[in-house]
């Protein structure tokens, strides 16, 4: 069944105590930060993450945010080998010390990208929301030059390069989609935008380790059916972010997890039916009072109702099996 897990900060804080309080024991943990802007995971670095997460009772399951994987990847520029020669011996890195899932994206350019941050939701709580009209010209980045052909070679070619490498390694791939789901972002190209481009994407290189991150609010602004599409990919889901939208990819808020516009418990029993058993985390959480809203999506409170509706879901679910195989009986 699921494994409910949570963001936690590298170093222990009073959010390594409220998840494990909650019954979480799984971290996802984003990356080491150095002087130059990019990122960087030696294997000491993730053996002593590991080791002190451990040390306190909790399982380092995965890494994501910006793992170091450059543009020069996503858009197949000169100097790609050289960039997934360092991806490739992060991924050896994550195997060696038991790290079982990666979480990256194909955005090049402009990543994730949100256009309002105070948009009141129940209560007066406080959600993010991405407007098209709202997100400006703005000078064109290097990656606009870039044609979608272009952007779809450079992403097969790198699933052929580290898809032997995962599997050695025990590491699964977790892709996550485009944020917005969008053709373009400011004349960038992007295509992690539909099924049928993620459909491709598996193909490409056939393996359990060429996964999905299943980001439930980047596939209703998709416009698909939730459910639906979990059972549609099934066992190629490794990683899960439970969220909701309301909304299409050219303007969304993102709502509380109880009152989106999807069925969430229809979307549990899809994961239940395909026996995901990997880790899934609330995603993109309301700003409660007395939080600064410094980090929008992101504090604690949000994620501690979260964490408890996701648990009454998949509690519900149980006990609905139980009453199947009891012939109806309590």
């Amino acid at each position: 069944m699921v494994d409910l897990a949570l963001v936690l900060p590298r170093k222990p804080d009073e959010r390594w105590e409220l998840a494990k309080q909650m019954g979480v024991t799984d971290a996802v943990v984003h990356p080491l930060e150095v002087g130059d802007g990019k990122t960087t995971w030696s294997y000491d670095d993730l053996l002593g993450v590991r080791n002190w997460l451990e040390n306190d009772g909790l399982e380092f399951r995965v890494l994501e945010g910006s793992v170091p994987l450059t543009d020069r990847v996503r858009l197949g520029l000169d100097g790609r080998d050289e960039d997934i020669a360092v991806f490739a011996e992060f991924i050896r890195n994550c195997g060696r010390v038991g790290v079982d899932v990666i979480c990256y994206d194909w955005m090049a350019g402009v990543r994730w990208a949100r256009t309002a941050v105070h948009v009141e939701a129940r209560g007066g709580s406080l959600v993010t929301a991405f407007d098209a009209d709202d997100l400006g010209d703005g000078p064109a980045p290097p990656a606009a030059d870039a044609t979608r052909e272009e952007v779809w070679e450079a992403i097969e070619y790198f699933l052929s390069s580290v898809g032997p490498v995962a599997e050695a390694a025990g590491v699964k791939l977790a892709l996550h989609p485009d944020d917005p789901p969008r053709p373009s972002v400011r004349a960038i190209p992007r295509i992690v935008d539909s099924v049928a481009s993620y459909d491709r994407i598996l193909d490409s290189y056939d393996s359990e380790y060429n996964g999905v991150t299943f980001c439930q609010g980047n596939f209703a602004a998709m416009g698909v059916d939730v459910p639906e599409t979990i059972r549609h990919f099934g066992d190629r889901i490794n990683f899960a972010h439970f969220r909701d939208v309301e909304g299409d990819a050219d303007a969304f808020v993102e709502t509380w997890h109880d009152a989106g516009p999807t069925d969430m418990r229809a979307a549990m029993d899809a994961y239940a039916d395909v026996g995901f058993d990997g880790p899934m985390r609330p995603d993109h959480v309301p700003t409660m009072a007395g939080e600064d809203n410094s980090a929008p999506g992101y504090h604690t409170n949000g994620r501690l109702f979260a964490i408890g509706y996701m648990r009454g879901l998949l509690e519900s679910i149980d006990e609905a099996d139980e009453r199947r195989h009891a012939g109806g009986r309590r």
